[in-house]
């Protein structure tokens, strides 16, 4: 499971919220996204866990010791520059793509791996490793984590999870409630 920092996990501005952060890096007021602890502990029972973020190598490392729980390991934590600019044709602004090829050579089977996004663009060439998540900017009545655990726990013995039609995810966590 690589997960995403920026607007997935967490919300850093350069501003003060409605609400004192959670820590900071730099700059940066960092929010936690509601549910991140209960999440990360939840998902690390069924996953390897690692960070892939287009942020900058400092602050991807430093937002990632700062939100991973005592007992759980990133199997690495990656940032930048372990992506791949490209233009995006329209916007004309650089796009940093997270191919996953790149995990495939660690020994990572593709089809065994999932993506936790907000961002389509960057996954371009992974879509069906890809789960998208809203972004989140500070929402303190965000559920969107806790959801997705339970769509995870429903799907964690899948042998292909490119195989799986996840733009649905959220209903089908929603339709498993009690």
């Amino acid at each position: 499971m690589v997960l995403d920092l920026d607007e997935s996990l967490i919300y850093g501005s350069e501003t003060v919220l409605h609400r004192d952060a959670d820590f900071q890096v730099g700059p940066y007021h960092v929010y936690r996204r509601p549910g991140l602890d209960a999440f990360l502990t939840g998902i690390a029972n069924m996953y390897e866990l690692a960070v892939w973020s287009s942020a900058t190598s400092l602050y991807v490392n430093q937002v990632a010791a700062a939100i991973r729980p005592n007992d759980i390991g990133w199997r690495f934590v990656w940032s930048r520059d372990r992506c791949t600019p490209r233009m995006h044709e329209e916007t004309r602004e650089t796009v940093f793509l997270k191919d996953l090829k790149k995990v495939k050579r660690l020994g990572y089977a593709l089809e065994r791996i999932l993506f936790v996004d907000d961002t389509p663009a960057k996954m371009a060439r992974n879509y069906g490793n890809a789960i998208y998540v809203r972004p989140f900017e500070g929402d303190d009545d965000d559920n969107e984590l806790a959801l997705l655990l339970k769509y995870l726990q429903s799907i964690s013995r899948e042998r292909n999870f490119r195989g799986l039609e996840k733009r649905g995810w959220r209903s089908r966590a929603l339709n498993d409630e009690p």
